[in-house]
């Protein structure tokens, strides 16, 4: 039986490519903590997670620590239990997201030495239910950029195979509905628009915007409200015919069930990171499946195209790439959509030169 002798904890500080602006911050940087695990058998398994722009260092100290020290001498293989006693060993900070984003990374890389030993890639590993996945892209949909270029980057988008795009919305509702409309027009009716309110609205507001969405026959409006209120959720549900869509912001099983018990969403968009991992990644997928409902998971597209794929309910990959500098090759894409690696592991090539150059100063650890 493999012991965990060694623990690396590092970061990594990324800046996007782009300009990325929603309804209420701009995306400036990813803060990306690594966790590498070391067996005594010479098996190694790298996890991540990500914050966006804040919180990064309180999950390096989190995990360097309280939660690193705890696998020490524990069986890598026992993914499940290593997971629920990290889980009750920080009951005192769960459930949130810096304890979350801590955990993901123990269990992303937990899984990924699970994989590396099977010789199995992740999304066979995980369920095997798909060969590839619908793809969409947010790239080109920020709320700061004007309808013209929202226009030109979904007709490239269509061009190049993929399902749809997302636009974020948030400027004045008449604003955002013209510009859905231009979409709409020029994309014509074989291709999805999905809109992103990033929790920007109260209640009544959202009801409202929901009502000026729908002549466009959206995929979904995702977070229209604060995840927090349900309440909203389930008023704004009953009265749109929009399916909504929630999960970036949710941070534990339970509360997915009370969203899918009480009919208040409709798309599952549950973040492996914000979830803490992949172990509870899938009971929330399978949860989904139970209601009938489609997996479509927000961001980290590198993880989240073998999850996706690992499910039968696992809909669309959401296309921002953000680990391209850190990686010696992309995620494969063909025909539009996303395809999984056949490689054992999560299935991301990563540049470890490239790694460490761009480690935070003072953010190494090792826990023997």
């Amino acid at each position: 039986m493999a012991r965990i002798e060694r623990v690396e904890v590092f970061m990594v500080d990324l800046v996007p490519k782009v300009k990325r602006t929603d309804a209420i911050q701009s995306f400036t940087s990813q803060e990306t903590p690594f966790v590498r695990i070391f067996a005594d058998d010479g098996a190694v398994g790298t996890g991540y997670s990500y914050t966006i722009g804040t919180g990064g260092h309180a999950v390096v100290e989190l995990l360097a620590r309280n939660l690193a020290p705890k696998l020490i001498g524990r069986d890598p293989d026992q993914i499940e239990a290593i997971w629920k006693a990290l889980f009750f060993h920080t009951h005192a900070t769960a459930v949130g997201a810096i304890t979350a984003l801590a955990l993901a990374a123990i269990d992303t890389a937990l899984w990924d030495m699970r994989c590396r030993r099977s010789g199995k890639p992740l999304h066979i590993e995980a369920g095997g239910a798909q060969e590839s996945v619908a793809l969409y892209t947010t790239e080109g949909g920020w709320l700061h950029i004007e309808t013209a270029a929202l226009v030109d980057d979904a007709l490239q988008a269509k061009a190049k195979g993929f399902g749809g795009s997302k636009l974020k919305v948030g400027r004045p509702p008449m604003d955002d509905a013209k510009r859905l409309e231009a979409v709409r027009n020029a994309v014509g009716d074989d291709f999805e628009i999905m809109v992103d309110g990033n929790q920007g609205a109260a209640v009544d507001e959202a009801i409202r915007r929901a009502r000026l969405y729908e002549p466009f026959d959206l995929a979904w409006y995702e977070e229209p409200l604060p995840a927090e209120d349900l309440g909203g959720h389930i008023r704004l549900s009953a009265s749109t015919s929009l399916p909504i869509a929630v999960g970036e912001s949710i941070y534990s099983l339970q509360h997915f069930r009370e969203y899918l018990q009480r009919d208040a969403a409709s798309v599952v968009q549950v973040d492996v990171a914000r979830i803490g991992g992949i172990t509870p990644w899938l009971k929330v997928a399978h949860l989904a499946e139970a209601f009938n409902m489609a997996v479509c998971p927000h961001f980290l597209m590198e993880l989240h195209v073998a999850l996706t794929a690992a499910v039968p309910n696992g809909r669309w990959v959401e296309y921002i790439p953000q680990l391209d500098s850190l990686t010696t090759e992309g995620m494969r894409i063909v025909d539009g959509r996303a395809v999984p690696s056949s490689e054992p592991g999560l299935g991301i090539a990563w540049d470890w030169a490239a790694i460490d150059r761009q480690r935070v100063e003072g953010c190494t650890r090792i826990v023997t």
